[in-house]
This record gives structure tokens, sequence and C-alpha cells, in this order.
């Protein structure tokens, strides 16, 4: 990367270029050259479409060879452009657990008798654009961006723009205006993943700025910017997530006939319980879980609020953390999860999770997280 840089001194790149000339990924491409304007050895334009270009460290810097490890630079580019479907025989990767790009582990479910980050891969080679559906908190975005380091993000909803997609003009630091790309052209011009969460809360007028991308053509005409031609290159893929109950989802047909795979996402509950998640909790999740499958119920906890009953039962203790599952069921919900989660666990009753009376001047002093010496030994 920075022997390319060095060797066109007066030119500025684009990701696109370099990742043809090195014949690399945009996704390593971009990592490298990233890396090089960290480091100082390189510098990167600061508004609109990313460009590199060499400064007075480049030249020392590419005669330093950096060896990558094996499979470091994955043919992204290389198996985009063949479409090569992958055959279903092959060897399945991505079985254990999988950091992502927060720190946070994602564990692979199955999907099509393959690891799911594995099929979204596969997918994403085959260039079939995948929606995932499903209540919020099961773990669609986690499951993108287990299967994507290179990935994107638009958080949909009502208030979502054609320049939140594209991009628009925005005041530079000295007082002009400058067009600052969206991340739909940079996933394009990248050769990377994007996903448009949430997406049927964003209005149909809008998502149609992303269709043209998605078809045959692979290009979009960005008009608020000189009528600009902007084309996908090798890499570029789509994903949406779609949460069916939450009010102002509508999942219209050219949206969905944009999807050639539509993927239910469900909570894992043997995963919750592989978790050490209290057994009793995870139980009243899966009885809430099929009240709602049969129409009874609007709302039951999902794995998302089930780690977070973890993690407040180890602050706060198993009756404030449940406590605070009931309180935080819709209130419509309410009163049924309060009784589910009371008969699971054998407690005599649970409210929500409120403040109550003053504390004594003692009580004030101890430490957070105290508690008796009898309760400590019990637990």
């Amino acid at each position: 990367m920075a022997r390319l840089l060095a060797d066109r001194p007066t030119d500025t790149l684009t990701i696109g270029e370099m990742a043809r000339q090195l014949g690399h990924s945009h996704g390593a491409v971009r990592n490298a050259a990233l890396t090089l304007v960290r480091r100082g050895e390189a510098s990167q334009s600061r508004t609109g479409q990313p460009e590199f270009r060499a400064n007075a460290k480049t030249a020392a810097a590419a005669k330093t060879a950096v060896i990558s490890p094996p499979g470091t630079h994955a043919p992204r580019a290389q198996a985009a452009t063949a479409r090569t479907a992958v055959p279903s025989a092959a060897t399945p990767k991505q079985t254990g657990p999988i950091r992502r790009a927060g720190g946070q582990l994602y564990h692979p479910r199955e999907l099509a008798d393959l690891p799911d980050v594995e099929a979204l891969n596969r997918l994403r080679d085959a260039d079939v654009p995948v929606l995932l559906y499903g209540p919020p908190g099961t773990g669609k975005t986690s499951l993108v961006e287990a299967a994507f380091p290179d990935l994107l993000t638009v958080a949909g909803d009502g208030d979502t723009t054609v320049g939140d997609l594209i991009g628009e003009y925005t005041q530079a630091d000295g007082g002009g205006y400058v067009f600052q790309y969206g991340p739909l052209v940079t996933a394009m011009t990248e050769g990377r993943a994007l996903l448009i969460d949430d997406a049927t809360l964003i209005s149909p007028m809008v998502l149609a700025a992303l269709y043209p991308a998605m078809d045959g053509r692979r290009q979009i005409q960005v008009k608020a910017h000189k009528g600009e031609t902007i084309k996908a290159e090798p890499g570029f893929y789509v994903v949406a997530g779609h949460n069916p109950g939450v009010h102002g989802a509508v999942l219209t047909e050219a949206l969905s006939s944009r999807f050639s795979v539509q993927i239910k996402i469900g909570t894992d509950y043997d995963l919750a319980l592989a978790l050490r998640i209290d057994a009793r909790v995870v139980r009243a999740a899966q009885y809430l879980a099929h009240q709602v499958n049969l129409g009874e119920l609007g709302w039951a906890p999902q794995l998302r609020e089930l780690l977070s009953y973890q993690k407040t039962e180890a602050v706060l203790g198993t009756n404030a953390a449940l406590a605070n599952l009931v309180g935080i069921a819709p209130l419509e919900d309410r009163e049924t999860v309060a009784d589910a989660v009371t008969k699971a666990v054998g407690v005599k009753k649970i409210a929500p999770l409120a403040l109550g009376k003053q504390l004594s001047a003692s009580a004030a002093r101890k430490p957070p997280g105290t508690v008796s010496a009898h309760r400590g030994r019990s637990r």
C-alpha cells in the first residue's frame, strides 16, 4: 500500500482504485490505508469520498515490509465478481464464538445446516440480498456484525432521509459547504456490506434510492451532487432488518421483492441456558414467547433482555433483576409477564423496579452492592 502511494506522490487514490491495482479486497485495502493514516505515513482527504495520498513519511514506510497473517485478506472482490456458488459440501467455518467490532461475542446458530455467519457469507458471495426479521433483541444486528467485519450500518426510522443514505451538503470549517457522502455511497465505492436496520420504518420513497444499487444496474445517481453516477464495486452487499411487531413497521412489496432470502430470527433459549442465565427465568421467557406466537400476548423477553437480566442480577441481586424484567415489559402485557415470572421463580409477588423509602444514615453509608452475611452465604 505504502509503495503504491509512494510511487504516485502527486496522485490521490480511492479505495477502489487501490484495490484494483493491488488485487486485494476493498475491506483489506481500506484497513491498510487507514492504518497508514493513523501512523502518519499517508494522508487522507477530510471531505466526500475518502481518498489517500503520499506524504513525507510514505516512502520510508514503503521500505518496511509488513507480513499479514495468512487469510487476513479475504478474496471478497474476486469471489463477488465470479459469483460462484460455494458447494454445499464445503466444510463449514466460523463454528465458535466470534468477537464483534465492539468486543462482544456472538455465538453462531444453525441456518440451512450451516453456521449462520457462514451462510450469510455464502449468500454475499453469490450476491443474494437477505432480509432478517423477528422481534427486537433476538440478535439480528449481532449476526450481521459477526458475519461482516467491514459492515456499515444505517439505523432506520421514520425520519430517515435520502441524504442519510446517499449524502448531503454540510458546512465546512472554513464556512463553505461540501458534499459529505453517505453510508450507501461509501459501501458501494469500497465494496463493503451495508445493513439497513429497521428498514421497514423508513419511508418507501427514501428506500427507493437504494433499489438501483441492488438490481442489475448496481449504480445510483447522486442528484444532489451534480448528478454524479456511483457504481458498486465488487463486494458491495445489502442486508436489511425488519421488526414485524414494531409500530409503524411496514414491509412493502417493493422492499420484500428486493430480498430473495428472508430469514426469521428468534431467541435461542438453549444458548441462554448455556450462557448460565437463570433457568427459571429462561423457562418463563419461553412460555411468554409461546403466548406471543399464539397471538395472546404482545411481548416476551428475548435474548437481549435475558442477558440484561443476568447483568442486573449480578449487580443488584435477584429480586431487583426480576423487578426490572417485569418493569421493562409493555404496560398492557406487564401483568401477564409478572404472573409468569412469579410462578416460574416461586416468589409471592413481583412489582416493577422502583425507588423505596428514605434510607437511614447508616444504610446510606453502606458501600454499593453490600449484602447481609446471611444473604451472601445463601448465594
